[in-house]
């Protein structure tokens, strides 16, 4: 088929709890649906027929690829999602199979972190940076390694898991994503900054808290890979005043203080990255 007609693309960002689903031309977002995501439902075509009915609204016959990027493992190769925590009934999902049959167009697959990832190395702020980590704070803690201006080849698709990796009494993303105001001090992320913003005081503190955490975490990710630049996003993100102060307190007391000389870390500013990204996979 000659795609050479076509000039855009359809990214599809599968979340824990909703997924969204945008058509992108000329770099710009130009249509977006969104739905929630059945976490429970028993059927495990239930999540994937509501991806194809927000794919099919925005299919024209411009579009020339899909890119879809899920919470969990995937097979690149293959275009098979592994393990979605947030999809319990997704054990081993051919999506690229899937969607190729139903649209006729080439598909793409990627860890949604890795799609963020890919995303600000074509449209945010810092593109075309050759090497750094993307992390997402969202429902958790996901990241990204792009080196040598691509995604890290890997064996199994699971570098860049930073948030699974244990931590005090837990694992990294109990602490540094949404899982930390509900764990650990019983309230909704988006209601504490709400109240943080307010002069709230205690709310105050659980993100100071929380920024101490990422820090950390950080701190783990330039042992671990050593970039140059880290680029933080995702909705918890967006609160980022509440808790940047405490979080480069931490980065400051890292073993080795001489590596973040040039070191940076940035905070995403570019809109609707999870749909940028996922149609990002397409290039």
């Amino acid at each position: 088929m000659n795609y050479t007609a076509r000039n855009a693309w359809i990214g599809v960002d599968l979340g824990g709890t909703k997924m969204a689903a945008g058509r992108i031309r000329k770099g710009q977002l130009e249509a977006e649906l969104r739905d929630p995501v059945n976490q429970a439902s028993e059927d495990p075509m239930e999540v994937v027929e509501a991806m194809k009915k927000l794919v099919r609204q925005l299919f024209s016959p411009h579009v020339s690829g899909i890119g879809i990027g899920i919470p969990g493992l995937v097979d690149r190769r293959k275009g098979i999602a592994f393990d979605v925590l947030n999809i319990p009934n997704w054990k081993e999902m051919p999506l690229k199979a899937i969607f190729e049959k139903e649209f006729g167009v080439p598909v793409a697959l990627d860890n949604d972190a890795n799609c963020f990832a890919m995303g600000e190395y074509r449209y945010g702020a810092f593109a075309g940076s050759p090497d750094f980590v993307g992390i997402t704070l969202g429902t958790g803690m996901g990241s990204g390694i792009i080196k040598q201006g691509a995604l890290l080849a890997d064996a199994h698709g699971c570098s860049g898991e930073f948030g699974t990796m244990p931590y005090l009494d837990g694992i990294y993303e109990e602490y540094t994503s949404g899982m930390f105001f509900l764990k650990h001090h019983h309230m909704d992320g988006a209601e504490a900054a709400k109240k943080a913003m307010a002069g709230d005081s205690r709310a105050i503190a659980v993100f100071r808290e929380m920024g101490s955490h990422l820090g950390n975490a950080i701190n783990t990710i330039v042992m671990a890979v050593d970039p140059p630049l880290i680029i933080i996003g995702g909705s918890v993100a967006r609160s980022r005043k509440l808790f940047e102060e405490s979080m480069w307190e931490s980065v400051s007391n890292i073993a080795f203080p001489s590596v973040l000389k040039n070191f940076r870390s940035e905070f995403s500013e570019t809109a609707h990255m999870g749909i940028k990204g996922a149609a990002a996979l397409c290039f």
